[in-house]
């Protein structure tokens, strides 16, 4: 026998208003209407619900035992929608988000702690890897990615921040080995090159000159420090090194370059195309963009 979840709501409205004129009032619906889904009812349960008279209407033997329990089944349910009501109007939950090492452990984990803390039934797990994640095959709501959106046709991808490449160099190491004035002459320089694998990561997007570069690193953060160290010319993210500029650890170059290099990278939140987005997703991708263009300004 299927559940006429219509007809309960219905029944009990009735016997709680002691007429079916003053249920169809309390339902907007017409007093037919009303008896008709009664009768349904009772079709259904094959038992009569109601003692019919003209002035009164009282529930029978079964009707009773149907109505207390009806009660209950109904305050269940209206228990289960403002319970889940709740959780949508709350943030909760286990988020699950990749992120870049080094770019996610200075600049994008501090702020998801700091929602974290701001929500107390949210729970986070943080993954930091530089490599390209699927998030259906490896279990993620949220991908933070600075490069390979080529391969992110079927998600969501919003921009939360951006930020520029610095040309920098030691003092020690420009006293040393002098400023080059153009591209032809950075060549000429020791440059400090990001390699994963077998693959070079290009400066001025590919379009700067051919460099022969004696030292290869995988870590950027390892590269900024050879570059403190004065052992050669680095081309870096801003977050990254903007403390050391400041400090005089580093000098920025500024050389003529290349004029379709792009002036700053975007950082991109990737998740699953879903018209119903979890909250923990939206708010979580609304706090970094709040949060996030500010914090690289800072670092």
């Amino acid at each position: 026998m299927s559940l006429n979840l219509a007809g309960i709501t219905v029944f009990v409205t009735a016997v709680d208003a002691g007429s079916f004129a003053q249920a169809a009032t309390r339902l907007h619906l017409s007093r037919s209407a009303v008896g008709k889904t009664i009768a349904r009812l009772e079709a259904q349960l094959k038992v009569t619900l109601f003692h019919r008279t003209t002035r009164s209407l009282n529930l029978t033997e079964a009707g009773s035992l149907y109505y207390e329990h009806c009660l209950r089944a109904l305050a269940e349910l209206n228990t289960a929608q403002a319970l889940i009501e709740q959780e949508q109007a709350e943030v909760h939950g286990q988020l699950r988000v990749s992120m870049p090492v080094l770019f996610g452990r200075l600049c994008v984990a501090p702020l998801l702690l700091d929602l974290a803390q701001a929500h107390p039934k949210l729970t986070l797990t943080l993954s930091f890897n530089d490599r390209l994640v699927d998030l259906n095959e490896d279990g993620f709501d949220l991908v933070i990615r600075h490069r390979g959106l080529e391969h992110s046709r079927h998600l969501v991808a919003r921009p939360i921040a951006s930020y520029a490449m610095v040309l920098c160099a030691a003092p020690a190491y420009l006293a040393k080995h002098g400023h080059p004035a153009d591209l032809a002459q950075l060549a000429q320089h020791e440059a400090l090159m990001y390699r994963r694998g077998h693959q070079d990561s290009p400066w001025f997007n590919g379009l700067g000159p051919p460099l022969t570069p004696r030292f290869y690193f995988d870590d950027i953060q390892a590269i900024a420090d050879a570059a403190c160290a004065g052992l050669g010319i680095a081309y870096l993210p801003d977050w990254l090194v903007s403390q050391a500029l400041n400090s005089g650890q580093l000098c920025r170059l500024t050389l003529p370059v290349p004029k379709a290099r792009p002036d700053a990278f975007q950082v991109h939140a990737l998740w699953q195309a879903n018209p119903n987005l979890p909250l923990k997703i939206r708010v979580a991708v609304d706090h970094l963009v709040a949060q996030l263009p500010p914090r690289l300004q800072q670092t």
